[in-house]
């Protein structure tokens, strides 16, 4: 197969097509010959551009960190008060059906590269400082603004509300309860945590 000019290009479907894979199969299951026909490649043409599975699967992991917390900050900034604020981020931790189950159901499935590889691993810790550090700002923001009073300091209520995320998606994702349970469930829990 001829050299593409675009490799970046080239890349991105392979990211793409190993992201489709792994919602498919799973991770365990996901193998070479599923992403390149995903791509509508061969396995060699898949190897020529990530040698070692493991770092296409990595760089799955790292667009989808990515673009999940992107979707968060847009919005947190679209909300007009700190209380609407708070409200989108925990809506934007849920995986409710669409674009946040998906991305949700993706990055549940790769934690075990996060487990076993060091950039992935520091992804995964770099991903929970990002949206820990988006919930900070906006109890920040509601504490200095007077509309919050903070049961304890921002950064331990942030990294709770970012854990009680973590293990509530896994039950709306297995089916033992709605994402609008879970919404209701992490909204009361702010509310405690806010006085408000």
């Amino acid at each position: 197969m001829p050299r593409p000019r675009n490799q970046t290009a080239r890349r991105a479907q392979l990211v793409q097509a190993a992201a489709q894979a792994v919602l498919e199969r799973g991770v365990t299951n996901a193998r070479l010959r599923d992403i390149a026909a995903q791509a509508g490649l061969t396995p060699a043409s898949v190897l020529y551009y990530y040698p070692d599975i493991n770092d296409l699967l990595v760089a799955v992991f790292e667009q989808g960190t990515e673009t999940y917390v992107l979707r968060r900050r847009e919005a947190v900034e679209a909300a007009p008060t700190a209380w609407a604020r708070l409200a989108a981020c925990i809506a934007s931790g849920i995986p409710f059906p669409g674009e946040a189950e998906t991305t949700s159901r993706l990055l549940y499935e790769l934690l075990p590269v996060a487990f076993r590889g060091e950039a992935a691993g520091a992804r995964q810790r770099t991903f929970v400082a990002q949206q820990t550090d988006l919930y900070r700002r906006v109890l920040d923001a509601g504490a200095d603004s007077g509309e919050f009073r903070l049961a304890a300091p921002s950064d331990f209520v942030a990294r709770g509300l970012v854990a009680l995320e973590d293990g509530y998606g896994i039950d709306v994702l297995s089916g033992a309860a709605t994402a609008e349970q879970v919404e209701e469930r992490l909204l009361h829990h702010a509310r405690l945590m806010t006085g408000m």
